[in-house]
């Protein structure tokens, strides 16, 4: 398996705050891009995420969505959905378009989700997922990765 290093990405949560790649060097990191805050695909994502959050932190990973949407809507969304983990602002597109995860001719952000592991390494990539089982197939796949 090939794995290559992770763009690193500065970027602001629900609440304001900076997050880096680096923030989350001693933990497996899923890091899922979504389309938009409130549309029917990205909130069965997240809540699917959600409900899955307590399993992934036992096998050590965080979950870190990211959307070109604002600080104020995610933290609606969050909010709306009592969403237990971060969310990431990326109006500018930069993570976004770092792991290519942006189509130019739609103008919209693809539903791509990027297993990362402690070192910082990309170690499993999902396109275009579809949002049910998503989390569970995520957990499998880190058992085995860890096992």
């Amino acid at each position: 398996m090939t794995m290559k290093q992770a763009p690193d990405f500065s970027l602001p949560d629900q609440h304001g705050q900076l997050h880096t790649l680096k923030d989350y060097k001693d933990s497996w990191l899923i890091l899922y891009f979504y389309p938009q805050d409130e549309t029917p695909g990205c909130t069965a994502e997240a809540c699917v995420f959600r409900d899955g959050r307590e399993d992934l932190a036992a096998v050590g990973a965080e979950v870190v969505g990211v959307s070109a949407d604002d600080v104020t809507s995610h933290k609606q969304f969050a909010d709306n959905h009592s969403l237990n983990f971060t969310i990431l602002a990326d109006p500018e597109l930069t993570a976004i378009k770092a792991y290519n995860s942006y189509n130019v001719e739609t103008g919209r952000t693809l539903r791509n989700t990027f297993l990362i592991n402690p070192q910082g390494q990309i170690v499993r990539e999902y396109q275009e997922v579809s949002p049910a089982g998503h989390a569970q197939q995520i957990l499998e796949d880190l058992r085995k990765l860890q096992a």
